[in-house]
């Protein structure tokens, strides 16, 4: 093999791809990144079994061929180099690479021992296109109540599935809960997709890129984003019925300005510390009033106000901060809307606006 290509390119690519590279006991290929030409192309690839990141950049092939180096050296080593032409020659299993004032060679190993890249079926997939933005947000938002439990599997993903005619996002750990709607579709999909993975789309996910093509199988998924693919297993088994577990209305409920409502609950976290994060809000719904306070034994107490739009009963709950401060920082709009029914239902928290397309579950401390 005998290639040229730019800096540049290629350690962007190598970037992304040498963090899906395992170094698994047994299988030391899989801690190596692969390099192949296509047609006028480079493929930069690497797996871990689980998840697959190919990337292709452009090239100039003088001699077409393939091989096999250590993720971490190519990488660490090619983003050191200044942002010339790189020529990258492959003889007798060793990588020569020149650039301007450079010349250094790297031991690699045979493709042959590097496992078949995941393949998924255009024809049969279920596909959808979706916006950049509606992927980072719908992710960022659902990604935050996943669990990371390794003895429930099924919880430490995320829940991709259709329900009366959209396409659903969830996850929970138990003690929260996400669902977010992201587009209608007229496909039957159920699918749970690891967070790493799709933590990896968005680490790889440039500003550039404006469209995402998510591709099902039945055992795989597929994230196309322009010259990059990321192909990842799915977790195996059965979702939890979440919905029975959301509200249908609450007893209790205000409307706030999200940015006020923040302040006070970061307030009362520092105070909550020591509680395991507990805090209690109280609403006074004649006096249009939410209290927030949090008490902890070595530290001292807080307890701060604010104005609401409160309807329904009087009442108070008591909540983790943490997961109430994360619930917050995923909403985008400038109020929020909160409800609640005693001290032991769960919560619902929504952005204040027609027809809000995120609900964020948060289960009551028993107290």
């Amino acid at each position: 093999m005998e290639v040229t290509v730019t800096q540049e390119n290629l350690s962007f690519a190598l970037n992304n791809t040498s963090r899906i590279a395992s170094s698994k006991a047994g299988l030391p290929i899989l801690s190596n990144i692969l390099l192949r030409t296509d047609s006028s192309r480079l493929l930069i690839a690497a797996t871990n079994l689980e998840v697959a990141s190919s990337h292709r950049i452009g090239a100039k092939v003088i001699k077409p061929g393939s091989i096999t180096i250590p993720a971490k050296l190519l990488s660490d080593f090619i983003q050191n180099l200044p942002k010339e032409q790189i020529t990258l020659k492959v003889a007798n299993n060793k990588l020569h690479i020149s650039a301007k004032n450079s010349s250094s060679t790297i031991n690699g190993i045979a493709d042959d021992e590097f496992p078949e890249l995941p393949v998924i079926d255009d024809k049969k997939a279920i596909s959808y296109n979706l916006s950049s933005d509606d992927f980072k947000h719908s992710v960022s938002q659902t990604v935050i109540a996943a669990s990371s439990d390794s003895t429930r599997p099924i919880l430490t993903g995320v829940y991709w599935h259709s329900f009366e005619k959209n396409l659903y996002l969830a996850a929970t750990d138990g003690y929260r809960l996400t669902e977010r709607r992201i587009v209608a579709t007229k496909s039957d999909v159920e699918a749970v997709i690891p967070t790493s993975t799709l933590q990896e789309v968005l680490r790889t996910l440039r500003d550039d890129i404006n469209e995402i093509e998510v591709l099902f199988d039945e055992t795989q998924v597929t994230f196309r984003l322009a010259e990059v693919e990321i192909t990842s297993r799915l977790i195996d088994g059965n979702f939890p019925d979440y919905r029975q577990l959301i509200p249908s209305s609450t007893e209790s409920s205000f409307t706030v300005s999200r940015s006020e409502l923040m302040r006070i609950i970061k307030i009362a976290g520092l105070f909550a510390r020591e509680s395991g994060g507990g805090i209690t809000l109280n609403l006074d719904v004649d006096a249009s009033r939410l209290t927030v306070h949090s008490i902890a034994s070595e530290v001292g107490e807080n307890s701060s106000e604010i104005e609401v739009k409160a309807k329904g009963q009087s009442g108070s709950v008591s909540l983790n901060s943490r997961y109430l401060t994360d619930a917050l920082n995923a909403v985008t709009s400038d109020e929020v809307s909160f409800g609640f029914s005693g001290k032991l239902a769960p919560c619902v928290l929504e952005e204040s606006i027609k027809d809000p397309n995120y609900k964020h579950i948060i289960m009551p401390l028993k107290s």
